[in-house]
């Protein structure tokens, strides 16, 4: 049998070798980061290195970065730590943002999948209240990257703060907090090749976050509770090594193009979402006419290559994609959706193989199509 082919990225990435040897050599010290004896400050020691390293990736002062249990625990704080009660949030922003704002205004998308900054501006200047405004750096389904800049400065005018999750983006494009104009930043491990279980909210610094958890001393008295020291020595080289690898930003787009190309000559019904905006160079989103995702992925699966559906996945259900329908795509397509997201260990051919098994579940019922259309 083949070997399997993981394409599905975006949900988490398979973790760094040089990662899991830091994770295991750590687990293997004793030493709480809190204790003033050497242990504990070999533990600190190594907690301050990775909190530099994930500073790095998106151009942070080290004291900017609070470690979290993750992205989503970040966006929460975000969305909470800040005495901002006037909160807007894009339509295509992570479930960790939506649902930590229910009340918010919703700042919608354009067809293209980018957030309407005319939009955005109408909202701002519907009340004199200081807002908060989260939008993410780029869309986990779509790939599609949100002009951040632009946002910023409508924000920065109006006495806004900014929020991005940038759990997707980072590590995929260069990002830097103080050139965006970004006030906080969300991050997650696993989407880089470290741990599951561990994030980071970058604050900027004159910014002070309320307590998110209180019991202690650690993260500066505002994130209480032991650190995973471990988990953290591992988001701290993971990010090391995908800033690192930024360089190679340009061959996976032309994976990409060339998978969306040979996509389109060999199932020229397909659709790709948000392909007209910049997107993230390692992701492609799309649908075919007269499929539903869940039967494709689970032929997929069968034939050895793992995707996902456009939507975030609940307790292993597809469930429709809100970003997609914030775009105004028809739900027939929207119920079809499928994304494809690669990464450091991939490999060109494992593009090939996945289009080869979509051609074989999806081709046959298209050629049937257009036999019945030629007869009638």
């Amino acid at each position: 049998m083949a070997e399997p082919v993981y394409l599905d990225y975006n949900a988490t990435a398979p973790v760094r070798p040089a990662v899991i040897e830091a994770v295991a050599e750590t687990l293997g010290r004793v030493g709480n980061a809190s204790s003033l004896h050497g242990f504990g400050r070999d533990a600190r020691a190594a907690v301050e290195r990775a909190r530099a390293q994930v500073a790095g990736l998106v151009g942070a002062a080290p004291e900017e970065v609070f470690f979290t249990a993750s992205g989503t625990e970040a966006d929460n704080w975000a969305l909470a730590g800040f005495g901002r009660s006037r909160r807007l949030v894009s339509a295509g922003e992570h479930p960790a943002v939506l649902a930590a704002a229910p009340e918010a205004g919703i700042i919608p998308l354009t067809g293209g999948g980018l957030v309407d900054l005319e939009a955005l501006e109408r909202l701002l200047d519907a009340s004199d209240e200081p807002a908060l405004v989260s939008v993410q750096a780029a869309n986990n389904e779509t790939g599609a990257v949100q002009p951040l800049a632009e946002v910023a400065e409508l924000a920065r005018r109006r006495g806004a703060l900014l929020h991005s999750d940038a759990v997707q983006a980072a590590g995929k494009l260069p990002l830097d907090r103080a050139a965006l104009g970004l006030d906080l930043v969300s991050l997650s491990a696993h989407k880089l090749g470290g741990p599951q279980g561990v994030g980071a909210l970058v604050v900027r610094g004159g910014l002070e976050p309320a307590p998110l958890l209180r019991g202690g001393g650690q993260e500066r008295r505002r994130r209480a509770g032991t650190e995973n020291v471990a988990g953290i020595v591992g988001f701290g080289l993971a990010a090391e090594l995908a800033a690192a690898e930024l360089a190679e930003t340009a061959h996976r787009a032309a994976w990409r193009d060339g998978f969306e190309a040979a996509l389109a000559e060999r199932l020229p019904e397909a659709v790709v979402f948000a392909a007209g905006a910049p997107r993230l160079p390692n992701t492609s989103c799309f649908a075919l006419p007269g499929r539903r995702a869940e039967t494709l992925l689970i032929g997929l699966d069968l034939a050895g290559v793992a995707l996902s559906s456009g939507s975030a996945c609940s307790s292993g259900k597809v469930v429709p994609s809100h970003v997609l329908a914030a775009m105004g795509v028809p739900a027939g397509l929207v119920a079809g959706a499928l994304r494809l997201s690669f990464g450091w260990a991939s490999r060109r051919r494992d593009l090939d193989r996945c289009l080869e098994a979509l051609v074989a579940r999806a081709g046959p019922r298209e050629n049937d199509r257009q036999k019945e259309r030629a007869l009638a």
